[in-house]
């Protein structure tokens, strides 16, 4: 396989983190091509900074301070000399701005044109591009609403349950499923703020959902030359909160009517698009095989690897050629080659309401043998930033057949072992004795909410290990980190930080007026002010952790006092608030 084009060899500047950054990081190794990384403050340890040949800081802890930054992304880029950036996925990898940003400054961007991104990334006009093509659709809205009696007058005239979508949205932010009228309104408000705080924009649409679907994937790549190919299917119904958990290929008990609707829907949709890159479409099938587009996703997905290891292809290494200007490297939807499985292992204490637990991984002793692969962006000694998703590594088992896979994964799950923070491990190894999954295959996107009944105790609280005697810190010398190590108390009295953040600790109170917060994160807003009446039950406010919304419900009714501010840092179980 020739590694460039006109015999140029490229630098790639990984606007990422964590595990995604590492697995382009080993493409570009692979193809024979230089990386760049880029770290925020809290990832200047981190696995993806360690590996590349260059590393450069963001500046800032926040997603808006460094992964989110264009301009300083741009600005590094210039300055190590990179000739291409791979968005990875999340981040601003959905967004045209970034595209354009990159196409502007002479830099070959690795990905779909920013106006395939606008257009399939507006789900209203990618749905009308489905409706052109004839894909398989539910009823929704042709246009996003503008209020929320729109989607009450949606609701009466089409029935529970809806879905309230983000336009702009994806990963399940901004998404809101409605099964009782008394909630629509208040579940389009969360999904505006949602999607106003992830994406800059709140606009959302309606649809029918269906009920207890399957979410089945197809995964495209598309070259410079006209070719538009499906790779394989994906099947994600493993899912809590909108964020998938388990993933696998092909997916499988599928007709080969439904099979053939998806892969000729997929490449019309593509091709009708003028799509380039790697790229996912989505689609829910009903209990009763009701097959309808969801959306697409202009990027590589989380679950690629599953799609790897059964069609014999290097989604990366494709999407390096592809921007190169080079035609596929296959031409032909390959036929799967045994089952594969994916597991997302995030830092979440699955027995305590998968709530993130940020911290230092103290051990991660990761399995291998026959058909496993792990793909990670951790090791022993990182720690997990309480700013960024959850996600630590992806466990990928491969089989002869599904039955074999499953039979690995047993294996591979038993052999797995993070200690410091939590895991979802205890969740996946008891999927994997499940008869709903194994053997009747009798799940769907709401299956873990609805129907999972294993209990799964919560995980051990972790004890912070108290501060080393020497801080260590690093210098950057030419995008090379080089460590420092200076006694603690020389730098007891100066701040890293120059803007102060408000922490508020873990003292839990008992009074019946408190009101503890569920998790440790950002307060993210008071949806009610001070001084208001309340009623048990109502959401008064919204927190925020790796990605996560969670609610902060009052347990009584009475007068709210707040005991913490908007943006404020707090500790799961510490008093944000009282009510009189």
């Amino acid at each position: 396989m020739k590694t460039n084009n006109n015999n140029k060899s490229h630098k790639v500047l990984i606007a990422n983190r964590g595990e995604i950054a590492v697995r382009i990081i080993r493409a570009c190794r692979d193809y024979g091509f230089q990386s760049v990384a880029v770290y925020a403050d809290s990832d200047i340890e981190a696995l993806h900074v360690k590996m590349a040949d260059e590393a450069y800081g963001l500046g800032g802890d926040s997603p808006t301070e460094s992964y989110l930054n264009i301009e300083k992304l741009i600005g590094i880029a210039k300055k190590s000399g990179a000739t291409m950036v791979h968005p990875g996925y999340g981040f601003l990898s959905e967004r045209a701005e970034f595209a354009r940003a990159v196409s502007g400054a002479g830099l070959i961007w690795i990905g779909p044109s920013a106006d395939s991104i606008d257009i399939l990334g507006d789900k209203v006009q990618a749905r009308q591009i489905a409706m052109q093509v004839g894909a398989p659709l539910v009823i929704g809205t042709k246009e996003p609403v503008k209020e929320a009696q729109e989607v009450v007058e949606f609701a009466h005239q089409y029935g529970l349950p809806i879905a309230i979508k983000a336009a702009f949205g994806g990963g399940g932010r901004g998404l809101k499923v409605a099964w009782q009228m008394h909630e629509v309104e208040a579940l389009y408000h969360s999904a505006v703020r949602e999607a106003t705080a992830a994406f800059g924009r709140g606009e959302c649409f309606i649809e029918q959902f269906l009920h207890n679907p399957r979410h089945i994937e197809a995964q495209v790549i598309a070259d410079t030359h006209g070719n538009v190919l499906v790779v394989g299917t994906r099947d994600c119904s493993l899912q809590r909160r909108n964020q998938k958990l388990v993933e696998e290929s092909p997916a499988p008990y599928l007709s080969q009517e439904q099979l053939q609707q998806i892969i000729t829907s997929s490449t019309d949709i593509c091709r009708k698009a003028g799509y380039v890159g790697a790229g996912t479409v989505e689609y829910l099938l009903s209990q009763d095989g009701t097959l309808s587009f969801l959306e697409v996703n202009t990027r590589l997905q989380v679950e690629h690897p599953v799609t790897e290891e059964t069609a014999g292809i290097d989604l990366v290494i494709e999407q390096l050629r592809i921007a190169q200007g080079l035609p596929l490297s296959i031409n032909e939807t390959p036929k799967p080659r045994g089952h594969a499985f994916e597991f997302r292992i995030n830092a979440e204490d699955a027995g305590n309401g998968f709530l993130p637990t940020p911290g230092t991984i103290t051990a991660f002793d990761a399995p291998s043998g026959p058909g496993v692969r792990v793909d990670s962006g951790v090791q022993a000694g990182t720690t997990i930033p309480r700013t960024f998703d959850s996600l630590m590594a992806k466990l990928i088992v491969i089989g002869n057949t599904r039955e074999q896979a499953i039979s690995r994964a047993r294996r591979a799950l038993a052999e797995f072992n993070i200690e410091g923070v939590a895991s979802v491990l205890p969740f996946h190894r008891a999927v994997m004795e499940h008869a709903d999954f194994c053997d009747d295959f009798n799940v769907h996107t709401r299956w873990i909410e609805t129907e999972f009944n294993v209990d799964i105790p919560p995980a051990k609280r972790q004890i912070p290990q108290e501060n080393e005697a020497v801080t260590r810190t690093f210098i950057e010398i030419d995008g090379k980190r080089c460590e420092l190590g200076l006694p603690a108390q020389l730098l007891s009295g100066l701040s890293v930080n120059s803007t102060p953040t408000t922490t508020i600790m873990a003292q839990k109170v008992s009074h019946p007026d408190a009101v503890n917060a569920p998790i440790s994160g950002v307060l993210f807003n008071w949806l009610i002010p001070p001084g208001e009446k309340v009623l048990e039950g109502d959401v008064i406010g919204v927190m925020e952790a790796m990605k996560m919304e969670v609610q902060i419900v009052a347990h009584r009714a009475g007068t709210l006092k707040h005991r913490a501010n908007k943006g404020d840092f707090v500790e799961a179980d510490s008093q944000i608030a009282e009510i009189n």
